[in-house]
């Protein structure tokens, strides 16, 4: 594990960063930002598209920030000690920061700027430099490609922090403003008009284009069909999203998704949406299972999927090895690792999948997944049980979400979705009786078209949580959404009162550096999170009773 020894310098190398390259405060010069990815400059861009299609490649890979070189910090701290471990999906059993850090929300200044410098770095900077070419004249469709990441990049740098500086970012001006995250998803969804529109041109036109983009697209090789199906259901989750604040346009926003006239959705596993490793990138979060040993699985994924006896628990993580106890599936619950000495005693419970088994399912080349077709169905379920147009039927979508996601794992158990009795299990620590909690939630599997709204919701969101596995950022979204599935509270919360441990975190505090190099532009944006950047404040969205 590296982080520990990076930790001392890590503020002072991201502001450095931030201001050689200009973006410091989120100022003007964005056009000038080069992408840590690639290093190409505009010279490039010559006849054989080279520059412009490794621009929007390293845009691709950056939307979960693939590290070369074999060093995923930046990763880490944007998101593996952070959503991945919010969510319920993981835990670490290294004691960072002298056993005070995100995971027991003693929240560590430097960790949490990372998402922030990777979207505008990583991802507005080569977008911004795309569109400096003239490609949305000369080529719509490979923009149409473009703003597509940047909506799935960006929403997830929204639903971090809140409001973010989006639609005037790349002017030529002395600060460049938050936008209010309400004001961010209305933008998403006409960019994503914008793109369907010239996605469908083109798929209606096949115009042939001038270089070979398949070379560029680490994601669909190209296709512009999947890219349109994954438009429509990048546009039904965030539509999903804003629910609870504003179901008018949710509903408008879903139902065009919805409409098989706009092209479609996911709907096979074919059809996921997956982010290759190429040359020498790595997985990530494969790279910090098996090199730093620095994640491990979180008790709550532990403990549904050994009372749901769910059949992808061996193909997500591996059993404990730890010699004072038998081989089980066994996670380490959130906010427990404070002691220096804890790594020894908790390093042996169940890690990602990455040893046990003839093919373990994760390794540092597997492709980085970002949205599946189980995914959609567990959308269209709840559109259905909102009355949405073209959502189908929810004990149907609801089933076929399950069975996708046992098709992409390649498992089965014919039982699974008539288990009416087969509930989420307690937490036993081996370690520390302290730890030890009864069961997250009394929800069963078998769909029942008797129950209350809430039940409904509640079966939907947990099995949806369990097929986006390892997707920490989306589940970590849906939890604070819905507050489904039930989740362990922090063993130690040391947020000193600002984040509850009953609700949880809620986002992540702006950057250090905004604060020292934007103030006025900064505190403008806190008060529209109600005057308090903390991790208890809610987002925009975050508005369910």
């Amino acid at each position: 594990m590296k982080l520990l020894h990076k930790l001392r310098g890590y503020k002072t190398v991201i502001v450095a960063a931030l201001a050689i390259t200009g973006m410091s405060a989120c100022t003007k010069n964005f056009e000038k930002f080069n992408t840590d990815n690639t290093g190409i400059n505009g010279d490039q861009l010559g006849p054989d598209f080279n520059g412009l299609g490794l621009y929007l490649k390293s845009a691709e890979m950056a939307i979960y920030n693939f590290s070369g070189g074999g060093d995923p910090n930046s990763f880490q701290v944007q998101q593996n000690l952070n959503a991945d471990c919010f969510s319920g999906y993981f835990m670490s059993a290294t004691p960072f920061a002298s056993g005070v850090n995100n995971l027991n929300y003693g929240l560590v200044s430097g960790w949490n700027g990372e998402a922030y410098k990777v979207g505008y770095l990583s991802v507005m900077s080569p977008i911004l430099k795309l569109r400096s070419t003239g490609i949305e004249k000369n080529y719509p469709a490979v923009w149409a490609v473009a703003l597509i990441v940047k909506v799935t990049a960006m929403s997830r740098v929204t639903d971090i922090y809140g409001p973010i500086p989006y639609s005037h970012v790349g002017e030529n001006a002395p600060t460049i403003p938050y936008d209010s995250q309400q004001d961010i998803y209305k933008r998403f969804f006409l960019e994503l008009d914008t793109a369907t529109q010239y996605l469908r041109a083109q798929i209606a036109s096949n115009t042939k284009l001038p270089f070979d983009f398949s070379q560029f697209d680490v994601v669909y090789n190209g296709n512009f069909n999947e890219w349109l199906k994954f438009a429509n259901s990048l546009r039904l989750r965030l539509a999903t999203h804003i629910y609870y604040a504003d179901n008018n346009t949710a509903k408008t926003e879903g139902e065009k998704a919805l409409n098989p006239a706009n092209g479609g959705l996911l709907t096979d596993n074919t059809d996921n949406m997956t982010v290759k490793i190429t040359g020498s990138f790595t997985n990530p979060l494969a790279f910090i299972a098996i090199d730093w040993a620095d994640t491990r699985i979180n008790a709550s994924l532990a403990c549904y999927m050994n009372g749901y006896n769910d059949p992808r628990i061996s193909k997500y993580m591996d059993k404990s090895t730890d010699a004072g106890f038998a081989p089980q599936y066994i996670g380490i619950r959130i906010g427990s690792i404070t002691n220096a000495n804890s790594k020894d005693d908790y390093v042996k419970y169940s890690n990602l999948n990455v040893s046990d088994g003839a093919t373990p399912s994760f390794n540092k080349k597997t492709a980085v997944q970002l949205m599946t077709a189980a995914e959609v169905y567990f959308l269209k379920a709840e559109a259905a049980m909102r009355g949405w147009n073209n959502a189908g039927d929810i004990q149907q979508n609801y089933e076929q979400g399950i069975a996708t996601s046992f098709a992409q794992w390649n498992v089965s158990a014919p039982g699974y979705t008539s288990d009416a009795t087969s509930k989420p299990a307690a937490y036993v620590d081996p370690k520390n009786v302290n730890n030890n909690l009864p069961s997250p939630s009394g929800i069963t599997i078998k769909w029942d078209p008797a129950a209350g709204d809430e039940a409904k919701l509640e079966r939907i969101i947990t099995q949806k949580w369990l097929a986006m596995f390892p997707e920490g950022q989306e589940a970590w979204t849906e939890f604070r959404r819905t507050g489904y599935p039930k989740l362990f509270p922090v063993a130690v919360n040391n947020s000193g009162g600002t984040i509850s441990s009953t609700v949880q975190i809620r986002r992540l505090p702006f950057p250090q550096n905004e604060y020292s190099t934007n103030p006025a532009t900064v505190q403008d944006a806190i008060k529209l999170l109600g005057d308090k950047d903390n991790g208890g404040t809610k987002l925009w969205w975050d508005k369910k009773p």
